[in-house]
């Protein structure tokens, strides 16, 4: 790219013509919700919320670039967790009175390469990448100025009447000696609020809807609104039902540094080494073993004797000197994205391979720095079930993809 466009400064004509138009992916996550603080970086399900989007934005595959629009430290801190690019946008279009269209509008100023925005609501965290392909198609190949997502409802809206007003209310879509049932009716069509793309000109004259515009229809049980959905252990349960888990996980890494190395071995009567801790990590390793996926255990350290008293039937890889190469070189070997792998670390050495993998955890008691880079944290302190915790967790989002999928699971 040309460095005035990677700068997003102005992009020259001819190159301009030449390029594909820059479809960017914009998540607004300003930092002062007033419901539920800093809701945008909240945990749901084992992942901030704007997480979700993010996640299906990345994976779709169909934007040039993937960004959060924010005004607040720590969710700039979460963006680039994700791998993605952060504008910091400014005062005056993150007050409470401050619009979308206004800070698309501002972010469209600073980013001069972008020619379509692709403005995703971080409260829809249902939304998967498959709809984000089939919308970035009718843009870029049916020639659509502008998409928007709706939802099919089964409504019957009556008029409102105001307090003190004397009046009697009116059906406004229907016909009560004739009500349908609902089978008999197609309903209506609301905007959900998921995402809103638009072409660049259509937004510098103030429209997110305009021009050749069409909505793109996603099902009932996808559009989940956070800003409505304020129960949150609801919310977790509809989105680890229907939500975008991410591709399903081959191969599972524990880091047992710091945790089944230190602390938590002891010597028994016969001098023999023993582990300290309980065995429940083993029924977690069976468990995902039986859904195919490889179990790898690490460490830096020389403790082939305490990973052997802990009797746990999977590879084991002791004296690790770069952890991070060691998984790329296995992964490569399997023929594996980072997406594909899960792992659980504890110590800040395991900070870039959390940070990397597709799903990564840490036990309760890991270190700060792993917890920050960890995308589930378990209620298990290390060494007393947190093997197994996480091994369940990664069971019980794959099951929730391979349902998505259509598979069956065992």
């Amino acid at each position: 790219m040309d460095s005035a466009a990677a700068a997003g400064g102005p992009v020259p004509a001819a190159e301009a013509e030449q390029r594909p138009p820059h479809m960017a992916a914009l998540v607004l996550a300003r930092g002062g919700s007033k419901g539920i603080p800093l809701k945008n970086i909240k945990p749901l399900a084992g992942l901030p919320l704007i997480g979700w989007v993010l996640r299906a934005a990345i994976d779709s595959g169909v934007f040039q670039s993937v960004w959060v629009s924010t005004d607040h430290d720590e969710i700039e801190k979460v963006a680039k967790k994700f791998g993605v690019k952060v504008h910091r946008r400014s005062a005056q279009v993150s007050k409470d009175t401050s619009s979308s269209l206004e800070t698309i509008q501002e972010f469209l100023r600073h980013h001069n390469e972008v020619d379509i925005i692709g403005h995703i609501q971080a409260t829809s965290p249902c939304l998967h990448p498959d709809d984000l392909i089939k919308v970035s198609k009718m843009i870029r190949e049916d020639g659509y100025d502008s998409v928007f997502s709706v939802v099919r409802r089964h409504l019957f809206r009556w008029s409102e009447i105001k307090k003190g007003v004397n009046k009697v209310t009116t059906p406004q879509n229907l016909d009560p000696a004739k009500r349908p049932r609902r089978q008999d009716w197609d309903g209506e069509l609301y905007e959900n609020g998921s995402f809103y793309f638009a072409k660049k000109d259509l937004i510098e004259k103030n429209y997110l809807q305009g021009g050749k515009v069409i909505y793109y229809e996603m099902c009932a049980e996808c559009s989940v609104d956070i800003d409505i959905d304020i129960d949150w252990p609801i919310a977790e349960q509809r989105v680890l039902r229907y939500g975008y888990l991410g591709k399903e996980i081959k191969l599972l890494v524990c880091s047992i540094d710091g945790w089944l190395t230190n602390g938590h071995s002891c010597l028994s009567e016969d001098q023999k080494e023993k582990s300290s801790g309980d065995d429940r990590g083993a029924d977690g390793i069976s468990l995902l073993k039986k859904r195919g996926v490889e179990v790898w255990l690490i460490s830096e350290e020389e403790c082939s004797k305490t990973i052997s008293a802990l009797k746990l039937d999977c590879e084991v890889k002791v004296s690790v000197t770069h952890k991070r190469q060691v998984i790329e070189d296995r992964r490569n070997k399997m023929s594996l994205s980072w997406k594909e792998v899960a792992y659980l670390g504890y110590e800040e050495s395991d900070v870039d391979c959390l940070r990397e993998a597709g799903m990564s955890g840490v036990p309760a008691d890991a270190c700060a720095a792993a917890q920050k880079a960890a995308g589930y944290i378990c209620k298990s302190n290390g060494g007393h079930g947190a093997i197994q915790e996480f091994a369940e967790y990664v069971c019980l989002l794959m099951k929730t993809v391979n349902l998505a999928l259509g598979k069956k699971t065992k």
